[in-house]
């Protein structure tokens, strides 16, 4: 497949000497308009690469912070055509931040594979992360992904050895994304010494980047991992500062955009200091 954004925005900064921040919100959240602002918001705040979170009612590998903002968004009557319709919104404005859209297949399935990464494909969308398709299914959706120009990015976890590694890298383009916690997304903050050996290890099997996750709430944890790692991803710190900013009916305030801004301003510091 051709070069994509995600594939141009990792050599670059592979250039630059630094490790990418990507930043995950959930579509949708806490309402369709707020979630647009906030999208078209992250990349001047520093986001590097964008994952967009397809609202499911059941994310089994996301804890509190991203259940809760999955219903919000839920609630608040996000569909995936909405989410699509946010990225070809997005587009008019940003040729060139690359997207992920992450979640689960359920959503993809009822619409069919194939359908959706076109559908994806023309609203500007770069790559996938569907966490309960396992490398045994690639037919099912990996491999029309790759056809159809769309990035298929797998994870690796702390508990993926050196029989099933080769199975999860196979077809995975993009980067790879390394799960730094056993659990739920936003369980546990990561350990910088067993990620900096786990992206090694990980490095010994493929050229791909490797970008950490599901651990990472604070800027000096984004610089330490962002010692070793080619990306740094935060998801749950971004959707609890939505959370946090809602007023007591569960709505956008004027602090929203910000509240969310002013965290990714703050890891993209840690980013930037993470190799001097």
């Amino acid at each position: 497949m051709t070069k994509t954004r995600i594939d141009r925005r990792f050599a670059e900064l592979k250039a630059e000497g630094r490790p990418a921040l990507v930043t995950f919100i959930t579509a949708g959240d806490p309402d369709l308009d707020t979630s647009q602002e906030i999208l078209e918001a992250l990349p001047a705040a520093g986001s590097d690469v964008i994952e967009l979170g397809m609202p499911f009612s059941d994310p089994m590998a996301e804890g509190v912070p991203i259940q809760l903002a999955t219903q919000r968004a839920l609630k608040a009557g996000q569909t995936m055509d909405r989410t699509l319709d946010m990225v070809r919104k997005f587009r008019e404005k940003d040729q060139t931040t690359p997207i992920i859209l992450m979640g689960y297949y359920n959503p993809i399935y009822v619409r069919g594979s194939h359908a959706f990464v076109a559908e994806a494909k023309e609203a500007g969308v770069d790559g996938l992360i569907v966490v309960d398709v396992p490398a045994e299914e690639d037919e099912e959706l990996c491999i029309p992904a790759l056809e159809g120009g769309l990035n298929f990015i797998r994870l690796a976890t702390p508990t993926t050895d050196e029989k099933r590694l080769p199975a999860v890298l196979a077809n995975t383009s993009g980067f790879v994304y390394y799960v730094s916690v056993t659990g739920v997304t936003g369980s546990a903050s990561a350990d910088t010494t067993a990620v900096a050996s786990s992206v090694a290890r990980i490095k010994q099997h493929t050229d791909l980047p490797v970008a950490v996750g599901f651990g990472v709430k604070t800027a000096e944890q984004a610089r330490d991992i962002g010692r070793n790692a080619d990306g740094v991803v935060v998801g749950s710190v971004l959707v609890e500062a939505i959370r946090a900013s809602l007023d007591e009916a569960g709505r956008a305030t004027k602090e929203t955009k910000e509240a969310v801004t002013g965290t990714v301003r703050a890891l993209r510091e840690g980013v930037e200091s993470a190799r001097g």
